[in-house]
């Protein structure tokens, strides 16, 4: 039985999935990371997958993250979602506080990662 946990990122910049993924699998190398490069594509991806995690990245064209986050929120009540943004404005900051989401701000390190990881108990 596969007991690995599956994380979602979800960012336009592809070297920040990267090192996100590489991040996420120096402290659980069994873990499956999947990417996504927009909003609309993590909706897509959250139909066959069943992600603990999903870090989301708040600027991207087309559905930005908050707007992702709102439905992800509804699609996967259980999910830890993570909005990941250099713009840490207070309205951005209150509307994860109301959608039930948590924060994590820009550069992404691999200790951040492994502190959000650590907070989030998984």
């Amino acid at each position: 039985m596969n007991h690995s946990k599956q994380v979602l990122v979800v960012d336009d910049s592809r070297v920040s999935r990267l090192m996100s993924h590489q991040f996420i699998l120096s402290k659980h190398a069994d873990w499956q990371v999947i990417e996504a490069a927009t909003g609309e594509e993590a909706l897509e991806k959250v139909k066959t997958v069943s992600p603990v995690l999903i870090l989301l990245d708040v600027n991207m064209p087309g559905m930005g993250g908050v707007a992702a986050a709102e439905q992800l929120r509804v699609l996967c009540p259980q999910t830890h979602i993570i909005l990941v943004t250099a713009n840490v404005q207070n309205a951005i900051r209150n509307r994860a506080s109301e959608l039930g989401v948590g924060f994590m701000e820009k550069p992404i390190t691999e200790t951040r990662i492994h502190q959000l990881i650590d907070s989030l108990g998984l």
